[in-house]
Formats: C-alpha cells, structure tokens, sequence
C-alpha cells in the first residue's frame, strides 16, 4: 500500500476555522450539542470545537456500516448509544467523511425521533458521487473524488488514523 497526499494538514486547518465561523453565525444563542461519530470523526471534532466559538457540549456515538473493509455493508448499527437527551436541542452530527450515506441517512432519522430543536451535518469529507441514500449535510470541508481515504482520523482496518493529512490509500502492484 502506498500513500498520496490528497489534502494537506494545512488546507483542513485554514477550512476548519472557516466552518466554525459559519457554524457560529448559524447558532446565534444557545448551547449547540456536538454529537462525534466515533471514531474517525473524533480528530476532527477537536478541531472543529475549538474554533467554534460559542457555548457546546460533546457527545459521542458510535455507528457502524463498514465492518473491516473498504466498502459498506450496507447494515447499519448504533454501537455507542448518547449519554443524554438531545431533546429540544440544537445537534450537530460531527462526521468524517459522508459516502454511501447509509449511516448518516439512519442516524439523521434516529436522533430526529428524539425529538431535537434542529439536526444538522457537518463533514470533513464529502464523496457525492457514493451516495446511495440522500443526506443534507450542512457543513462540508471538501469534496472528494471516489478514491478510498485514510488519515485525520480516517482509517483502513484500524491503521492511519493519526496522519496529519488526508491521503489516498493506493495500491501497489
């Protein structure tokens, strides 16, 4: 396996920071409720709360629809549950990359039922070209070719997560 950079550590940082002001000019008042997907939404969940600028709690979650490989099973399932209400509040999914939209199609509806103010998507990543299912992400750092990505958190079989950029994993002949 070998490894091209796609996005550089630099370019996520400048555009993280734009994302949080956005973020912030959307949610005037209130405490908004980050909601992570575990875990490779975790990296940039850090980032991303720290420049967002207003009140916000943490929360975490844990859904799966990839198993060990590189492409969706298509199943989805909630392997780490929220640890409070969201109800009457506003929510902002923190995730790493949408692709199938599956899991973000499942999930939006599951919290949607508890019955929050609002539901929102933020993403690093965003594969349209992947969708199954349609998903509104309100937040998106970048769009991305169809190439399986590691890095920032994204993995393949648990590996490469703790790259600073975003690189596609190529293989080697």
């Amino acid at each position: 396996m070998a490894l091209r950079v796609l996005i550089p550590e630099e370019k996520i940082q400048a555009r993280i920071r734009e994302m949080g002001a956005q973020i912030d000019r959307d949610y005037p008042d209130g405490t908004l409720h980050l909601v992570c997907i575990l875990k490779g939404a975790c990296i940039f969940l850090s980032d991303l709360a720290r420049a967002i600028q207003r009140d916000a709690t943490i929360e975490f979650m844990g859904i799966s629809s990839y198993g060990r490989g590189k492409t969706t099973s298509g199943e989805v399932k909630v392997t780490k549950d929220l640890d409070t209400s969201v109800e009457g509040a506003d929510v902002l999914i923190v995730e790493d990359i949408v692709d199938s939209g599956v899991t973000l199609n499942y999930l939006t509806h599951l919290l949607q039922q508890r019955r929050p103010r609002s539901v929102r998507i933020a993403a690093l990543l965003d594969k349209p070209d992947r969708r199954l299912r349609p998903v509104d992400v309100a937040y998106v750092g970048f769009q991305i070719p169809d190439e399986f990505v590691v890095g920032y958190g994204l993995d393949y079989a648990e590996k490469y997560r703790n790259l600073r950029d975003v690189c596609v994993l190529e293989q080697t002949p």
